[in-house]
């Protein structure tokens, strides 16, 4: 089981099996549900990000949790969520606190829960490695014991192409909205090992911030050959392509992925976000 941060498209989660939960996208009073490109069409979102809309999101509250995981009450099936970054949403915690109420009337439930520290297509590239544990016999136990370790080998390289998004949803100041878009600076940003989105750098111009997310991704990635890198686009996929064609070149990656980013990311993100998913060095 996986949340809708993870990015993933309905249709592979349905083919593999993965139940998940859906977070919920507001755009001007009126609430969405992401389900992946079920109903939410992320063209749609675009077109109403780049008109200036600024969707806000909500996390999954443990009311929610409970109802889905009652329906493991009388199981014996094991169970293992993979949630969206702790550092990012209280949707984790949500979920822990579910789970320990429902035990604590119920006994234990085979139920796991594994914070990713990981967001958008990171967090999908966690789940599609679940998936590949599962169907190569790994038992619960043993996954968990893959995916911690590997989750903190997941680099996420981002950069985003609307400032002035960031500055409408309060996160970087008026005055310094304003001198990055007379500038035209785009900034470069990971998620720490806390699950934390960071600020890392700063380039100036579109072209030099899509080469800046190849370099970092070619200096930190490992083994690539036998790995699928993942690229995530908000609605401009032309840059995507551009950025998967030089990880190939750079890389020889086994396979390079390009997908749209889902709604609730791309509500933080805004139109014009990239993001390169490999894994590789220990992250810091």
């Amino acid at each position: 089981m996986t949340d809708s941060c993870c990015d993933l498209p309905n249709e592979i989660l349905q083919e593999n099996q993965i139940k998940f939960v859906s977070m919920i996208v507001n755009i001007e009073g009126k609430d969405y549900v992401d389900d992946l490109g079920k109903t939410f069409q992320s063209d749609w979102l675009m077109e109403e990000l780049k008109s200036g809309k600024l969707p806000t999101t909500s996390q999954i509250n443990i009311g929610a949790y409970l109802e889905i995981f009652k329906t493991y009450l009388n199981s014996e099936e094991p169970v293992l969520y993979l949630a969206f970054s702790s550092g990012l949403s209280g949707s984790y915690r949500n979920a822990v606190s579910a789970l320990e109420m429902l035990e604590e009337e119920h006994g234990e439930l085979p139920i796991s829960i594994l914070d990713t520290k990981a967001a958008c297509l990171g967090q999908g590239l966690l789940v599609l490695e679940a998936i590949r544990l599962r169907e190569e016999g790994y038992s619960i136990e043993e996954a968990i014991l893959w995916l911690e370790e590997y989750k903190m080998k997941l680099h996420s390289w981002v950069t985003v192409d609307d400032i002035k998004h960031l500055e409408r949803g309060g996160r970087i100041s008026k005055g310094a909205a304003t001198v990055a878009t007379v500038l035209n600076i785009k900034p470069i940003i990971i998620v720490d090992a806390n699950g934390k989105l960071v600020n890392v750098g700063k380039v100036r111009g579109r072209k030099k911030s899509l080469d800046k997310l190849v370099e970092e991704t070619v200096k930190t990635i490992l083994y690539p050959e036998k790995q699928t890198i993942l690229v995530a686009y908000a609605g401009d996929k032309e840059s995507a392509q551009r950025v998967q064609a030089k990880l190939q070149i750079k890389t020889q990656a086994k396979k390079i992925q390009l997908l749209p980013m889902g709604p609730t990311i791309a509500s933080h993100t805004g139109y014009g976000a990239i993001a390169v998913f490999s894994f590789g060095v220990e992250r810091k």
